[in-house]
């Protein structure tokens, strides 16, 4: 029943993990997509050529989301190429594998957890809006975290990052409503991917998502595609400013 036959999609993120298999994802139900890679771009070529057998147009572009500037030269790239801009899913960001208390996070990795992970979901929003507004409608997904929920100890800058996402969300959701632009949060848990497989593969890890999540094992990053395929298909044409959690009951919350 999905499909995005003649939709534009922006994805940032999309070179590996949730944001890959999101433009895998929605280049399938029939959408144009741009995404961004930060530094890999062998990696972007091969997500590039996976989607394209799905013979819709799959560009990517080199971006550090993190500088305003570089977010607004992709909104513009994502236009110019596919001629409008019906969803945004803003995926892009980072998570350090080590645990650091609140008392060694540096100036430095504070700004940098904020900047990549919340900057980032700011700066490609900010531009994309107009874009939508003209248009009268759009659909715009941003990625959170159970940690936004929660929150999580030793890694309380990424939690506040998170966190900071589904407030923003919720805010815009009643500002854009008017617009016929509909904004929605995907909050996932654990997930294997790329970021977090360091942990996921340790004794400890694999002891966590057997224990602290009730379906005993972590998502793949389908099945966080697989939200935002709903989000921003005809299926959920009456949802803005919700948090749909994808994270195996390890968080249950409204």
């Amino acid at each position: 029943m999905i499909s995005l036959a003649g939709k534009s999609a922006l994805i940032t993120g999309g070179s590996r993990g949730i944001g890959a298999a999101s433009v895998r994802y929605l280049a399938q139900a029939g959408a144009d997509v741009v995404f961004n890679y930060h530094r890999n771009r062998a990696t972007a070529e091969q997500v590039e050529q996976e989607a394209r057998r799905h013979g819709t147009r799959v560009e990517s572009r080199k971006a550090d989301l993190s500088r305003d500037a570089d977010g607004k030269a992709l909104v513009e790239f994502a236009k110019e190429r596919l001629g409008r801009l019906d969803i945004l899913v803003a995926n892009a960001g980072i998570w350090n594998v080590e645990d650091i208390g609140i008392e060694k996070i540096s100036e430095r990795q504070w700004d940098e957890m904020i900047r990549v992970n919340l900057k980032s979901v700011y700066s490609v929003i900010h531009y994309a809006v107009p874009h939508m507004i003209a248009q009268k409608t759009g659909r715009i997904v941003a990625i959170s975290s159970t940690a936004g929920q929660r929150g999580e100890s030793m890694h309380t800058h990424y939690a506040a990052s998170k966190g900071a996402i589904i407030s923003f969300v919720k805010g815009l959701s009643t500002e854009l409503a008017r617009h016929n632009i509909l904004v929605n949060c995907v909050a996932p848990g654990w997930v294997d991917t790329e970021m977090s497989r360091p942990v996921l593969e340790t004794k400890a890890g694999k002891k966590l998502a057997a224990t602290a999540i009730p379906l005993g094992r972590a998502g793949t990053a389908e099945e966080i595609a697989g939200a935002i395929l709903f989000l921003v298909s005809d299926l959920a044409t009456f949802i803005t400013g919700e948090v749909v959690n994808v994270n195996g009951g390890a968080v249950l919350c409204g």
